[in-house]
């Protein structure tokens, strides 16, 4: 993978101490929140096999790659 993909801008996001929201992924990369759910869903968990955990706060989502 390309260090400069857009999928690779959203695994280094992901992989950020405080991790990521779905709209910070959005305005990353320019895709609608579908394309990076189902990117977070296929690339990187399926794919990849990385292990994408989220926790729910008081008005959003963040998710990250655990370990």
């Amino acid at each position: 993978m390309r260090d400069t993909s857009k999928l690779a801008t959203v695994i280094a996001m992901l992989r950020r101490k405080e991790g990521a929201t779905i709209e910070q992924l959005v305005k990353a990369t320019d895709w609608q929140a579908h394309s990076v759910r189902g990117a977070i869903s296929g690339a990187i968990k399926k794919k990849l096999s990385l292990n994408v955990t989220s926790i729910k706060t008081d008005d959003s989502r963040v998710y990250q790659i655990a370990g």
